[in-house]
């Protein structure tokens, strides 16, 4: 019939119907490679459950109600729709599905327009409810965070759980739900009390109440939300399965991500053009591509002025040395927090709390302002940060300073009468949104720069999620303490980055702040080989040997990155909570298997690694090992065969073992 959607490629098919006296709801779920039919339990009890499910001025609309009759179905390509035509002759609702003609990834959204006369509040929204099940439901572990960490299967995920990822623990099957809503919008339940294999992708209803207006003629579309199925110790494991996902509606990463050197730590906004014009020259040694000031080089927040205590002669002399070096310049910039001078030029514009009063915070350089990006406020410092970009022809831009909320107790949200929100619950979704805004505007004038959303944008100290990376290419997801050589730091930089990476794309995670200069220079360099490579400190620090060092071994890492896609997978391997105890570490592969193995072998006096890894075919590689001095030698061949059962990779005294994987 017109009303039925049957979504089919290679990996899995959804059949999707319109019953009349029922309404329009998914019958079959089948994961191709399997013969499973996640929905055959739900089918055989008579439960269905809707496409949609929305509140619109307080009003409960579903694919199941009776106004929502048959939608048109159209194709094009890989994108189908469902366009309903609803007895409210105001709304107009319509439902995409794409599915990878490749991987088993499917994304859903949701759109709704206001073809009526008058205001319309829409709230309540969940975009995909599916009663998902196969097998015993005691037989399924959920992980949350990310999707590594086990939680109760009655749970609710919230900011930090873009990915909730369900496990049938007898035969290895799992199910991906991701949730693309921005920060704190997003929810996923999962285990509802009514139906034991129940999953909701929602935006959030309890902690953050989601709101937003539609004027006449507006429209509204929801993030995508994303399904897939894995099997573990295949091809289709979902550490391959995820980066094929991440990629669709994701800005763009760079292939080859630049090696960036930060001035914040440990000089913070004392930096001065000398101390600046002593790094430079050194950076450029030590192989660095971005040299990038951190805050302390403007004059006020909220514009471009030069600080001309600390840099009287501006930053031009700066950038030409940069790339003289052969690097490019990045800056540290605040996006919504702007100095009080500044800030009432534009009163209208600020963002007020409850008792109607101007919203500050404290920053590095001390009390500031901040501005509702809910306003126009927007465009303009969007159009200063794209003046900023070109004047110092930027590679790398951080944006940082709150706008929704912050991580230092700031109440979340924009009561102001007069902006672009209704109320203040929907402020904090149109915050999210002028921020991608924002973003966008800034890629499209400048495409080569990179922007960094840091973490206290996003409203939590180590949020990232694919809403951000929509936006932005990178986020500094935190700051871990690195001032001494026994801090915690790479030990807790390596914990953020294993209960990220299955979830997020490693290129994208910024993980500051890493001193090269304290610590062990080596377990420095190789954990920054995990993510988005990023290092700080007194560079002026390091002896002409340790520069050589870390050339070598920046080097190597830049011929292997520039030959093989290291960012198809990421594997953690041994303790996936670093401590001194266990050795812990990392695999980065290319789906055909080459890539890079990282050890580190802590305190825990192991002689060897044991490690498995579901590398696809039958392969055989060559292991070469970076020494101390940064020199790559042949070691072994090992077949994929043998990874796959388990191969020992020896620490032979080392701390830290660097290896690559090439075909041989």
């Amino acid at each position: 019939m017109p009303g039925t959607l049957t979504l089919n490629a290679s990996t899995l098919r959804r059949d999707i119907t319109f019953e009349p006296g029922v309404g329009f709801y998914t019958r079959a779920l089948i994961d191709h490679a399997t013969q499973t039919d996640y929905l055959a339990a739900a089918r055989g009890e008579g439960i269905r459950t809707p496409e949609f499910d929305l509140r619109v001025n307080g009003r409960r609309i579903t694919s199941l109600t009776p106004e929502c009759d048959q939608p048109q179905v159209e194709h094009a390509g890989a994108l189908s729709t469902a366009t309903f035509i609803l007895r409210d002759p105001a709304l107009s609702i319509k439902l995409m599905y794409e599915i990878d003609p490749v991987y088993p990834v499917m994304h859903k959204r949701l759109s709704v327009r206001n073809v009526g006369t008058q205001p319309l509040t829409l709230s309540h929204i969940c975009v995909e409810d599916l009663p998902l099940r196969d097998g015993d439901t005691r037989d399924w572990q959920l992980y949350g965070h990310y999707g590594t960490q086990p939680r109760e299967l009655l749970y609710t995920g919230r900011v930090d759980d873009p990915l909730v990822r369900l496990r049938n623990a007898k035969t290895g099957a799992t199910i991906l739900a991701l949730n693309g809503a921005p920060g704190h919008s997003k929810r996923t339940e999962s285990g509802a009390w009514f139906w034991d294999g129940h999953l909701r992708w929602m935006y959030d209803t309890d902690l953050f109440p989601f709101q937003w207006t539609l004027a006449p003629g507006e429209g509204w579309t929801s993030d995508p939300m994303g399904l897939a199925f894995a099997q573990e110790e295949t091809e289709r494991d979902a550490r391959w399965v995820m980066p094929s996902w991440r990629g669709e509606g994701l800005h763009e990463t760079p292939a080859f991500p630049p090696w960036q050197y930060n001035t914040w730590d440990p000089f913070g906004i004392g930096i001065d053009a000398a101390t600046v014009r002593e790094l430079i020259p050194i950076a450029a040694r030590m192989g660095f591509d971005v040299f990038t000031i951190d805050d302390g080089w403007q004059a006020h927040y909220g514009d471009n002025a030069v600080g001309a205590a600390r840099f009287p002669d501006g930053l031009e002399a700066i950038q030409q040395q940069v790339e003289a070096a052969g690097m490019r310049l990045g800056l540290w910039a605040s996006l919504a927090a702007v100095a009080p001078e500044i800030a009432h030029t534009h009163p209208e514009w600020m963002c007020r709390d409850a008792q109607g009063a101007p919203k500050t915070t404290m920053t590095a350089q001390g009390e500031q302002i901040v501005m509702c990006m809910a306003t126009p406020f927007m465009e303009s410092a969007a159009q200063r940060l794209i003046d900023l970009v070109e004047r110092y022809n930027l590679r790398y831009l951080k944006l940082d300073l709150t706008t929704l909320f912050n991580a230092y107790g700031e109440p979340p949200g924009c009561h102001a009468a007069g902006h672009d929100h209704a109320s203040s619950a929907e402020s904090i979704p149109r915050i999210y949104a002028a921020i991608a805004h924002a973003c966008h505007r800034i890629h499209a004038a400048h495409p080569d720069v990179l922007i960094d959303l840091t973490f206290e944008l996003w409203g939590q100290k180590h949020s990232v999620d694919y809403a951000l990376l929509r936006a932005a290419d990178q986020s500094w997801i935190s700051n871990v303490g690195d001032n001494r050589d026994v801090s915690a730091g790479a030990r807790q930089a390596r914990l953020l980055l294993y209960q990220r990476a299955l979830a997020m794309p490693a290129d994208a995670l910024l993980i500051g702040n890493l001193r090269i200069e304290t610590g062990d220079l080596r377990e420095k360099l190789a954990t920054a080989f995990g993510s988005a490579p990023l290092l700080l400190g007194d560079l002026r620090a390091l002896s002409d040997e340790q520069i050589a060092i870390c050339a070598a071994h920046t080097a190597w890492y830049k011929r292997l990155r520039a030959e093989v896609p290291l960012d198809q997978g990421f594997f953690v391997l041994g303790s996936a909570t670093p401590d001194a105890r266990a050795w812990d570490g990392f695999a980065r592969l290319s789906r055909a298997g080459e890539g890079m193995i990282v050890l580190f072998r802590n305190e825990s006096d192991a002689a060897h690694a044991h490690i498995r890894l579901p590398i696809i075919g039958d392969a055989t590689y060559r292991l070469s090992r970076l020494d101390a001095q940064g020199a790559a030698h042949d070691e072994a061949t090992i077949s994929a065969s043998d990874f796959r059962t388990g191969v020992d990779l020896a620490f032979e005294g080392e701390s830290v073992v660097m290896l690559s994987l090439r075909t041989s």
